[in-house]
């Protein structure tokens, strides 16, 4: 079981009961611009995915997703890690826009990446974003990946300017 804190956030585990607020965090502008396969449009829509992930836990074939709680409970987000393929992962993670700009995404990703990655057993880890995607590449760049490639590749199968990121355990 996944259990993660810090001074603001726990990194849980979903339960069923989380569907609706993963369905209100889903339906944002930018979640819709940057990653519309993540979007819920109904409750009943996230409660079907909340199952799914929940069946993931335990194994380590993911994808591997976790609830962003604020201290008081509040779900404002997710972090994850999601399997590409070849034994290479990608970190992934969103705050509802309601929560964004209080640095809760930073302060995830760096209390779950060295968790997940010694979990899955990994050296490194991929981050893939839209180009236009500043807020996700400045979290990147917070949490220590490096920038290796900026062009023009397949993005949710369509050609898009995207940015590869790459973090290493030191």
């Amino acid at each position: 079981m996944i259990h993660l804190e810090t001074e603001r956030l726990f990194i849980t585990e979903f339960t069923p009961d989380m569907a609706q607020a993963v369905h209100e965090n889903s339906l944002d502008e930018d979640n819709r611009r940057f990653v519309p396969d993540e979007v819920f449009e109904t409750v009943e829509e996230a409660a079907e995915t909340i199952a799914f992930l929940m069946a993931q836990y335990g194994g380590c074939d993911g994808p591997l997703v976790y609830p962003v709680l604020l201290k008081d409970g509040t779900n404002i987000g997710y972090v994850q890690a999601v399997p590409l393929g070849d034994g290479v992962w990608e970190i992934g993670f969103h705050i509802g826009a309601k929560y964004t700009n209080h640095g809760y995404a930073t302060e995830a990703v760096k209390v779950f990446l060295p968790v997940m990655m010694d979990r899955i057993g990994l050296t490194k880890m991929a981050g893939v974003c839209l180009a236009e995607n500043i807020a996700s590449r400045r979290v990147m760049e917070k949490c220590g990946f490096v920038l290796a490639f900026k062009g023009l590749d397949e993005y949710q199968g369509e050609p898009r300017e995207i940015c590869r990121y790459w973090y290493e355990n030191a």
